[in-house]
């Protein structure tokens, strides 16, 4: 029963330590830095990556990917530390971090860096996977959300066949909030007016 009791707390310990990893809004941290005002008062208004690059700095646009790449990945790492299964909750975590920073009223970015960085952490070789997915629809189509929820959608299943049920089931979870979270960008693509990779405003 003790026993029991501990592996919750580690497992709750796990997963906020990566949910505050996650919660960190370098988008936000880093354009402010820069003199570019507030992230989310441009183009979507969303504090990752792709939104970042519509203020034209694209400099500030990869740190941004790296760094909300890199909380994810680091947050399995810590956690992994101390077991597989805390590592893979700590990703959790983290994911949900990113799209929900307590510390900006719980609204945070779309989360595809952090779940690129967590998937990185679990499982490199189907983070390829996911970059190569992600770059071919970028480069045809220059929709950065279609790249996205196409490489979210391969993800699961590459797992199910080269990682342990556990990963593949954490990741169709991440795969359907992410879905969930671009529902916006789901009609706009239907419509025809999603926002191309590299347009400002």
């Amino acid at each position: 029963m003790l026993g029991e009791h501990m592996d919750s707390v580690h497992f709750l310990l796990a997963i906020v330590i990566g949910y505050l990893c996650g919660s960190v809004p370098f988008g936000l941290l880093l354009t402010r830095a820069a003199g570019l005002g507030d992230i989310r008062a441009v183009g979507s208004g969303n504090i990752g990556a792709t939104n970042v690059l519509r203020t034209g700095n694209k400099g500030l646009a990869a740190a941004t990917l790296i760094l909300d790449a890199l909380k994810g990945t680091a947050a399995v790492l810590i956690a992994g530390r101390y077991g597989a299964d805390l590592g893979l909750w700590a990703g959790f975590g983290a994911f949900l971090g990113h799209l929900f920073p307590v510390w900006l009223g719980f609204k945070g970015g779309k989360g595809i860096a952090t779940y690129l960085g967590v998937l990185i952490g679990l499982a490199w070789q189907v983070a390829l996977i996911f970059a190569a997915v992600w770059l071919l629809v970028a480069v045809i189509f220059r929709y950065s959300s279609l790249a996205a929820l196409a490489a979210a959608v391969i993800v699961p299943i590459a797992l199910w066949f080269t990682a342990s049920p556990q990963i593949a089931g954490l990741f169709a979870a991440m795969s359907l909030i992410t879905f969930v979270k671009h529902r916006g960008n789901i009609s706009r693509l239907m419509a025809g007016t999603e926002g191309r990779i590299g347009a400002k405003g």
